[in-house]
């Protein structure tokens, strides 16, 4: 039975713990394929607060478990961080974790450290309060999510030997119910030409001039793709442009573009290929869909395609209606259920390997990737008890019953 006041008394006796835990990990450089020193601070804490097992997998993932029932929930904050580019357009120390107003500021102070200090300490809040049930509660501290979302979730479903019932993604939904976002893939368009020197440029062929031109009909593209009421509308940016040159006094004898393209629902890796192949100027053109295979900080390589599905959750799914009960038992108000605008490691865990995934997380999904980076102290309070209170709810909304996993 779930009370809530104890658990959000619970939960705000924990709050200088759980501020101090996701300063100590602001503090820590963690870029894809150096999350090593990160996770251990993790493990520490876990050991700390109880939990009954701690493993890391050999791609480096940290999986903290508390109970053994039948039932599988796994919730997911990924320990990777974005660079902090340029430190003069910050206003303060992005690696110290400032405490202002309300909030906490640094890189990784939404994405994602703050999904995973509310998690840890829902595990404590969970054992203090005997919230144990018929199940067991999987708290993943994955990798590599910056470089290719969905890589690490790939490799625990099918690697790990945990068989998930449903994955609770932790990225900023400021505590809204997430239950989608678009998909993307990454695109590359590679053009030839004929290198010669700069002074007689008619000599050659000069493949920026035919690539700029195609640059242009991308952009016409992203003005017709398809849209969805839910997700929204498909896009293609380019996102990068360079060439092949021996020397700047010469006409390049190659030009490529980087694409990122979002897919919204009825839209794949083959019709995105499609519409670049189509486009005029592409004829000549070789486009392709880039791979993954970046050692994780083990040394560990797991090659992956960076096609990342888009993916949905039914609003009557047991899982949704799980969430909101848990929301609403909470909070005794109904939820807002939305979508994230960017994309997550459900790409990995829906999208791929088709286990049933929400998210709930806190902090503002805007602010993620910026120098104004933060998240409200009252937000890892409150999504503490939403994951405290979440594997009750969840199994008693399920049932005997085990989650469809279409």
């Amino acid at each position: 039975m779930i009370n809530a006041s104890e658990i959000a008394a619970a939960a705000q006796s924990y709050e200088a713990d759980i501020v101090r835990f996701l300063r100590d990990l602001i503090a820590i450089p963690a870029e894809s394929s150096h999350e090593g020193p990160v996770i251990q601070r993790i493990r520490r804490e876990m050991e700390k607060v109880g939990f009954n097992e701690i493993r890391i997998d050999p791609m480096g993932n940290i999986l903290g478990r508390i109970g053994s029932g039948k039932t599988i929930i796994m919730m997911d904050s990924h320990t990777d961080t974005v660079g902090v580019g340029d430190p003069k357009e910050w206003a303060w120390d992005p690696y110290k974790g400032k405490v202002e107003d309300g909030y906490v500021y640094g890189r990784g102070a939404c994405d994602q450290r703050a999904g995973m200090a509310s998690m840890v300490y829902a595990g404590k809040i969970i054992k203090d309060l005997g919230l144990a049930g018929d199940y067991t509660l999987w708290v993943v501290g994955s990798v590599q999510e910056e470089d290719c979302d969905g890589l690490p979730w790939l490799y625990i479903l099918k690697e790990d030997g945990i068989r998930a019932d449903c994955v609770v993604i932790t990225e900023p939904s400021s505590l809204r119910i997430y239950r989608g976002h678009r998909g993307r893939t990454e695109i590359e368009v590679h053009l030839r030409g004929r290198s010669c020197h700069a002074s007689a440029p008619e000599r050659g062929d000069n493949p920026i001039y035919k690539m700029s031109r195609l640059v242009q009909e991308v952009e016409k593209l992203n003005t017709r793709l398809r849209g969805d009421a839910f997700l929204g509308k498909g896009t293609i940016a380019v996102t990068e442009i360079r060439s092949v040159s021996p020397s700047l006094c010469a006409v390049p004898g190659a030009c490529s573009i980087h694409l990122d393209r979002r897919l919204t629902a009825g839209e794949t890796k083959e019709s995105a290929l499609a519409e670049v192949k189509a486009l005029a100027g592409a004829e000549d053109a070789d486009v392709e869909i880039l791979n993954y295979d970046t050692p994780s900080y083990t040394g560990l390589r797991y090659p992956m395609e960076k096609y990342y599905p888009t993916w949905v959750l039914d609003e009557a799914h047991p899982l949704a209606r799980a969430a909101i009960a848990t929301y609403e038992t909470l909070w005794k108000k109904a939820p807002i259920v939305d979508k994230w605008t960017f994309s997550t490691n459900g790409v990995g865990s829906m999208g791929l390997m088709g286990v049933p995934t929400i998210g709930f997380g806190p902090g503002e999904e805007d602010v993620a990737h910026s120098v104004a980076e933060r998240v409200p102290i009252r937000d890892l309070v409150e999504a503490a008890e939403f994951y405290a209170a979440f594997p009750l709810t969840y199994v008693a909304t399920v049932g005997t019953n085990k989650p469809d996993r279409r």
